[in-house]
């Protein structure tokens, strides 16, 4: 079970790291879109997350200045990471193969995440 976390892009679009690109990814928009899906098909054998998820709304001005009109705070791709580790301690139903890829353009995101899964997955092993 592969699992896309992205708000905007489909695993084509990402060139910058090498993923899987076959028809396998289940695609996720957001959080929340990301824990119900495990809730609904169990744990993903392997996760590919962007860190940024959320929109802003933009609009232009009469005299050509774009504004923010609506932006909205997501929870974040660390944040479904974190969700990941508390369900595994919970329930023990991460699988021994589970791996994943940081696929966001975020350095500070991306490492976060990183760090956070591989410092899991160590004491996990």
């Amino acid at each position: 079970k592969y699992l896309f976390l992205d708000d905007i892009r489909v695993p084509g679009d990402v060139t910058w790291i090498n993923i899987d690109n076959t028809n396998q990814w289940n695609i996720v928009r957001s959080y929340n879109e990301a824990v119900q899906w495990v809730l609904d098909n169990g744990f993903p054998d392997i996760v590919s997350f962007d860190h940024d998820l959320g929109y802003e709304e933009y609009d232009t001005t009469d005299s050509g200045l774009i504004v923010v009109t609506n932006a909205t705070e997501e929870k974040s791709g660390y944040d479904f990471a974190k969700w990941l580790i508390e369900r595994d301690l919970n329930t023990g139903d991460m699988p021994a193969c589970f791996e994943f890829t940081v696929h966001s353009q975020n350095p500070v995101g991306t490492e976060n995440i990183i760090k956070l899964l591989e410092n899991y997955l160590d004491q996990r092993r």
